[in-house]
């Protein structure tokens, strides 16, 4: 794999900080031995600013080069999930019921290979802002941190991203000009009956029967309210009702999500589900309340720097192995709020096969992290040459 040579020397580095944040997996906002781990780590590189506390466990570095440019900005996500490990690794997780299950921990080693790197040769102009992002899997750690104003206090002109990809094979890179990841909705119906005895469903209004009637309806927004031609799913995921096989409820509860690409179609979907929750309830004589709550939005590369990032792509892995013109998938990411902030784009690197993302057997491939430094390195210094 044609990595940057002086990178690939710190193949064994990176390994050893890769596998220490896989020990320490934590969630959401709460970060505090990853992300002191990581500023430690930068301190030692020699970052020329290292600015702490944003989005409560965030961080932002900045290296300068040599010479007045742009600012590039490299965002690297840093939180786990709560999903018990069940890999048999010597550096398992000591956080019991965490586990980095999606690859942060290689994401984050992948931009501080590229960090050690740009610090070390500052081989450009102007200056490149590593974006350290809590809570990706959460709240929207992105979206807290362009609130925070980011964007402006470190003036990033320009903003990229990797995430790396079981099942695409190891150092291949796969992006797309435009719409890449899906916007994501949850959806939350609480159904409100009179519950009675099993043996008498004449004496009470049926919350379950309500459920099962809703669940199925809200199938056809799929089948008949949308263009066959744009990207939809709509899952009910979760239906929670009864205690006992003689008794009818009071309640019932469901649960799902919603993935979408245009915003026509994501607000045809709120005005018909609750157009089906109203009807439905109707129907069976109870009442429903749905909450539908608006979650990351579509991941929508801007043109032209997914061209310039699959480009850089080639020159690290071989136009052979970059496919810059790649499916979209109903996933959500959101880096898409950097994205909207920001031209920019977010890439997929190829980790070969094994368990996928969000599995308890999953683990990130240690051999990937040169080529993802690789291709940040390289992407700052054609971004902002010297002259």
């Amino acid at each position: 794999m044609p990595v940057v040579n002086r990178i690939a020397d710190y193949a064994t580095e990176m390994k050893t900080w890769r596998q220490h944040l896989h020990q320490i997996p934590e969630l959401a906002l709460d970060l505090p031995k990853t992300a002191a781990y990581v500023a430690e780590r930068l301190r030692e590189i020699g970052v020329d600013e290292l600015h702490e506390g944003i989005a409560t466990s965030g961080m932002v570095a900045i290296i300068n080069g040599q010479g007045p440019g742009g600012t590039i900005g490299l965002r690297a996500d840093m939180d786990a999930l709560p999903i018990p490990e069940e890999t048999s690794v010597d550096y398992v997780s000591q956080h019991a019921g965490n586990m980095h299950a999606c690859g942060h921990d290689g994401h984050t080693t992948m931009l501080l290979g590229a960090a050690k790197y740009l610090a070390e040769t500052r081989n450009f102009a102007g200056r490149v802002a590593l974006i350290f992002q809590p809570a990706e899997e959460a709240i929207g750690g992105a979206r807290i941190m362009v609130e925070e104003g980011i964007m402006d206090r470190f003036d990033i002109q320009e903003v990229y991203a990797l995430h790396n990809a079981p099942g695409l094979p190891v150092g291949t890179f796969l992006t797309a000009p435009g719409a890449l990841m899906a916007a994501v909705d949850t959806f939350h119906i609480n159904i409100q009956g009179v519950g009675g005895h099993g043996a008498m469903p004449h004496e009470t209004r049926d919350p379950v029967m309500a459920a099962c009637g809703i669940a199925q309806a809200i199938q056809t927004i799929i089948s008949r309210n949308h263009h066959t031609l744009e990207d939809l799913v709509v899952s009910v995921t979760q239906i929670h009702t009864g205690t006992v096989d003689n008794v009818i409820p009071d309640t019932a509860y469901i649960n799902g999500t919603v993935r979408s690409f245009n915003p026509e179609v994501q607000k045809m979907v709120m005005r018909r589900m609750e157009e089906i929750v109203a009807g439905q309830a109707a129907s069976y004589g109870v009442t429903a309340a749905l909450d539908y709550e608006l979650g990351y939005p579509a991941t929508v590369n801007h043109a032209d720097k997914a061209a310039f990032a699959a480009d850089v792509a080639a020159e690290i892995s071989g136009a052979e192995n970059v496919e810059p013109d790649g499916e979209r998938e109903m996933g959500a990411e959101d880096f898409s709020y950097m994205l909207k902030a920001r031209p920019g784009a977010y890439l997929f690197l190829g980790q070969g096969e094994g368990a996928g993302l969000h599995h308890p057997k999953y683990n990130f491939n240690d051999d990937i992290a040169p080529v993802g430094a690789s291709f940040f390195a390289r992407l700052v210094e054609r971004a902002l040459p010297l002259r």
